[in-house]
């Protein structure tokens, strides 16, 4: 069960107890990765990249770990600190930049001819408005872990103040009303 291979040396102390923990908990679970994969919603191979500080995981990925471990509680909310620590100082690739684009000077920019293939010989331009550089990681994963929408929402409301959400939550719940009187309206014409 602990035979890890060794993390990079040049990773943050963070990273390198988090990702420690994360292997402590995973070998208390007894299973393999495989098994670990099909009890939570984490392939093998992604809990592999996890657990050899290939990538960081997802907020949720580290909660599924918990809950399969048994863990809960303070222990869980620790293992969420040391998460946020961790991500905060995982080490970041940097972004190649992009390659410059080359209009021609004066005449229409080459495109597709009818069949969508490039046009011989001419270049396919795009404007450098559209050009948006991949934030990709290693293996094309992205860099930051995916949090789930329901904790975005968490993280903007706590933002704005308390005042400023009341007249929208009023809003929804008058909208609401609206839309549950019509449909009973509507019940009732059809049902006569």
């Amino acid at each position: 069960m602990g035979a890890w291979q060794p993390l990079p040396e040049e990773l943050p102390a963070e990273v390198r107890h988090f990702v420690e923990q994360l292997r402590l908990l995973k070998d208390r679970t007894g299973m393999s990765l495989v098994a670990l994969g099909t009890r939570t919603a984490y392939s093998k191979s992604s809990w592999q990249r996890y657990l050899n500080a290939s990538q960081p995981p997802p907020r949720q990925a580290v909660v599924a770990l918990c809950r399969v471990a048994g863990v809960a509680g303070e222990e869980t909310e620790r293992f969420g600190v040391r998460w946020e620590l961790a991500v905060r100082a995982w080490p970041r690739e940097p972004v190649p930049p992009v390659p410059p684009v080359r209009v021609p000077a004066g005449g229409p920019v080459p495109g597709p001819v009818s069949g969508g293939e490039p046009a011989p010989g001419a270049e396919a331009a795009v404007p450098a408005a559209y050009v948006v550089p991949a934030a990709r990681g290693r293996d094309g994963y992205e860099e930051d872990p995916t949090l789930p929408w329901w904790d975005l929402l968490d993280e903007e409301s706590s933002r704005q103040p308390p005042a400023s959400r009341t007249p929208r939550l009023l809003l929804y719940a008058a909208l609401l009303a609206v839309v549950l009187l019509l449909a009973a309206v509507v019940g009732a014409v059809t049902l006569g």
